[in-house]
C-alpha cells in the first residue's frame, strides 16, 4: 500500500519559517515527478511546486524566493522549505506523486487514478 505522510505544518508569526516534509512508503520518490499542493479556506487546490524525474522544478509566482523544494532519496522524502511566510500562506499543505497537474479542481486531495496523495499538514500564519 502506497502512503505519503505530511509533517512539520505548524502555527508561526509572519516572517518566519517552517519545514514540511513528505515521506513514501510503499513508493519510491526517485523515479517520480512530485508536488506540493495547497488550499487555503475558500479557495481553489493549488499548486505550489514540483520536482520533476527530469530534474526540472517549478514554483508558483506567490512563492517564488521564499519556497524551496528538496528530495532525499536515502529517506525517500521530500521537503519543502518555507521562509518569510505570510498570512497568506495559511493552508492546508499536501504532497503528491505520480501525474503532477497544475490543477486538480477546487479541493485538495485529488487523485485521479495516476498519482497518489498525502493527507495534509495545516501551516498558519498570523500576522
Amino acid at each position: 500500500e502506497v502512503q505519503l505522510v505530511e509533517s512539520g505544518g505548524g502555527s508561526v508569526q509572519a516572517g518566519g519559517s517552517l519545514r514540511l516534509s513528505c515521506t513514501a512508503s510503499g513508493f519510491t520518490f526517485d523515479d517520480s515527478d512530485i508536488g506540493w499542493y495547497r488550499q487555503a479556506p475558500g479557495n481553489e487546490c493549488e499548486l505550489v511546486s514540483t520536482l520533476s524525474s527530469d530534474g526540472s522544478t517549478y514554483l508558483a509566482d506567490s512563492v517564488k524566493g521564499r519556497f524551496t523544494m528538496s528530495q532525499d532519496n536515502a529517506k525517500n522524502t521530500v521537503f519543502l522549505q518555507m521562509n518569510s511566510l505570510k498570512p497568506e500562506d495559511t493552508a492546508a499543505y499536501y504532497c503528491a506523486a505520480g501525474a503532477i497537474r497544475l490543477w486538480v479542481g477546487s479541493t485538495c486531495p485529488a487523485s485521479d487514478g495516476r498519482d497518489y496523495w498525502g493527507k495534509g499538514t495545516l501551516v498558519t500564519i498570523s500576522s
